[in-house]
């Protein structure tokens, strides 16, 4: 069967990179394959559902302000998915942080994300001692189920756009102008091929004899609890260092935990043939083996008003940024056109709001 363009992966950056490439780059048929038996139900659903305007990467001025430019784009073209009636405190804390307060604040101002100071009966329910300064902030969080359910919408309206799901890719193939995607049982051809596998790039890479991308994988805990009435309505995120944030998870109506210690359960990296791994089959080992009761632990020992908050639920998933941005925390995107054969193109975001900077490097790409 052939195609104009073949996208790889059906999470949140696949549906919206067919999309795009149906709209603006000149695709006439696309296909979107994903290996799993629903859309949007790994990284894209497993995740702080955090809406990001640059708060989170005060030691990455550009992650920020990329962060900070997107999130309007993002708020306006998923408004009905975006949850925004909460308020946000940022707590810096006083030792282990690499950001002081002072830092914090200034990097807020210059990149142009409102910050504010918290009201003192907030600030009470933290540990002053553990605690330099809380800040309330601007960052709302996003109803995945929502999100997916706008994007399908939209898809139907453009037309073009083929879905299969519980096919999983097996290999790709550069041949006689075309590329070949092998599925077991059928192989799907088309002169354009964007793989957006996340975690699962260099799986396929290594399969089709191609070169593997430097790569950082953690296996990951996303805790989901319920938070006491005085606090339900809100998030917390101390930074920035070993520490935690709790946010609304709209899509279960609970709090997601995760903490920068526990939530990792195991991390590697991927920078050459024969070092990767299918992090789904490591998930499934991982299942019921919680870390809740670590991260509660330490949660109340800067934050003492939420030791009533109980465990409802973990989700396991897989979190990967590139290699280099390992010590930075810098967030840039995967965007590597042609990578081993003509017109396979990888893409990979940090973020969901990411998805603009490689939307606007496929743009860039079709007018080449």
């Amino acid at each position: 069967m052939s195609y104009d363009a073949i996208v790889i992966g059906g999470g949140f950056y696949g549906l919206r990179v067919a999309m795009h490439l149906r709209e603006r780059c000149g695709s006439r048929s696309v296909l979107v394959l994903e290996a799993a038996q629903e859309l949007m139900g790994r990284a894209s659903y497993t995740n702080q559902a955090r809406v990001h305007n640059g708060y989170h990467y005060p030691r990455s001025l550009l992650t920020g302000y990329r962060s900070q430019v997107n999130f309007p784009r993002f708020v306006e073209e998923y408004r009905d998915a975006v949850v925004s009636d909460f308020p946000h405190y940022y707590g810096i804390a006083r030792t282990l942080s690499k950001t002081s307060a002072r830092q914090f604040e200034l990097f807020c101002r210059r990149i142009g994300s409102k910050v504010g100071p918290a009201p003192a009966a907030i600030s009470s329910l933290f540990d002053s001692s553990r605690i330099e300064e809380l800040f309330l902030v601007q960052e709302p969080a996003f109803d995945s189920r929502i999100l997916r359910r706008l994007l399908l919408e939209r898809i139907e309206c453009i037309g073009g756009i083929d879905i299969e799901v519980g096919v999983r890719v097996e290999r790709v193939e550069g041949r006689h102008g075309t590329i070949e995607v092998h599925a077991p049982g059928i192989t799907f051809r088309a002169p354009r091929v964007v793989s957006a596998l996340y975690s699962g790039t260099n799986v396929l890479l290594e399969a089709s004899d191609l070169p593997v991308i430097g790569l950082q994988h953690e296996l990951t805990e996303l805790a989901l609890v319920e938070l006491p009435d005085e606090l339900e309505g809100a998030a917390f995120t101390v930074m920035d260092g070993p520490f935690f944030s709790l946010m609304p998870f709209p899509s279960r109506g609970l709090h997601s935990l995760s903490h920068v210690r526990y939530t990792p359960h195991h991390r590697w990296s991927e920078r050459a043939a024969g070092e990767t791994r299918d992090p789904y089959d490591l998930i499934r080992r991982l299942q019921g083996h919680s870390r809740f009761s670590s991260m509660k632990a330490d949660v109340v020992r800067y934050f003492p008003g939420a030791r009533r908050m109980e465990h409802r639920d973990s989700l396991y998933e897989a979190k990967t940024v590139l290699a280099r941005s390992s010590g930075d925390d810098s967030r840039p995107i995967l965007y590597r056109p042609d990578h081993g054969i003509p017109g396979y193109t990888c893409v990979m975001g940090g973020k969901l709001d990411n998805i603009y900077d490689v939307l606007l490097e496929l743009e860039h790409q079709h007018a080449a």
